[in-house]
C-alpha cells in the first residue's frame, strides 16, 4: 500500500460526515436555530479526525518529504494551495465554534455565522478532496522510491497510534495550567 492510501480511506469519512453535516444545516436553516451539541460533535470530528489526524499526516508526512524533492512548478503549487486550504479550514473551525459560544450565551446574530462556517465546509471539503484524490497524490507518488514510501507509510502508522495519547496529554496539561 502506498502512503496516500490510509489518506485516500480517511477522505471517505470525511465525505460521509460532511454529507451529515449538510443535511443538518439545511434543516437548521429552515428552522432558523441550530443543535449546539452537534455543532460541538462537527466541529470535534473536524478538529481532531479531518485536521489532528488527516491533514497532519498530510502535512506532517507527505508535503514534508515532498518539500525535500525537486517538484514540478505544478505540483509545488497545488501542495502550497492544499496547505493554505488547510488553514483556511482551521480559521473556519474556530470561527464557528467562538460563534456557537456567543449562540449559547444568548446571542441570535451568530446563528448565520454557525450556517456560513457549516456551508463553507460542506462546499470546501468535496472540492479540496477531489483535488487531492485526481489531481495531487498520485501523481505525488512519482517523486518517491518504493523504500521511501513504505517509510511513510509506516510513519503514518505510527503517527495514528499515537495521536490519541497526545491528544489526551494536551487537554491534561491545559486542565494542569488551569
Amino acid at each position: 500500500m502506498l502512503p496516500i492510501g490510509p489518506l485516500m480511506i480517511e477522505h471517505r469519512l470525511i465525505e460521509k460526515m460532511i454529507r451529515a453535516m449538510q443535511g443538518r444545516t439545511e434543516i437548521w436553516r429552515r428552522e432558523g436555530r441550530i443543535d449546539h451539541e452537534l455543532v460541538d460533535e462537527a466541529a470535534d470530528f473536524l478538529r481532531v479526525y479531518a485536521d489532528k489526524c488527516h491533514h497532519g499526516k498530510e502535512e506532517g508526512i507527505l508535503f514534508r518529504e515532498l518539500s525535500r524533492k525537486q517538484l514540478s512548478e505544478e505540483h509545488a503549487r497545488l501542495m502550497e494551495e492544499l496547505a493554505e486550504e488547510h488553514r483556511s479550514a482551521r480559521k473556519t473551525v474556530v470561527k464557528m465554534v467562538e460563534a456557537k459560544e456567543e449562540y449559547v450565551l444568548g446571542s441570535r446574530a451568530m446563528l448565520p455565522v454557525i450556517l456560513n462556517c457549516m456551508e463553507f465546509m460542506i462546499d470546501f471539503y468535496p472540492k479540496h478532496i477531489e483535488k487531492e484524490d485526481k489531481h495531487f497524490f498520485l501523481p505525488s507518488m512519482d517523486y518517491f522510491t518504493p523504500e521511501e514510501t513504505d517509510l511513510m507509510l509506516k510513519e503514518g502508522w505510527e503517527y495514528d497510534k499515537n495521536l490519541i495519547h497526545g491528544l489526551y496529554k494536551e487537554k491534561v496539561d491545559m486542565w494542569s495550567l488551569r
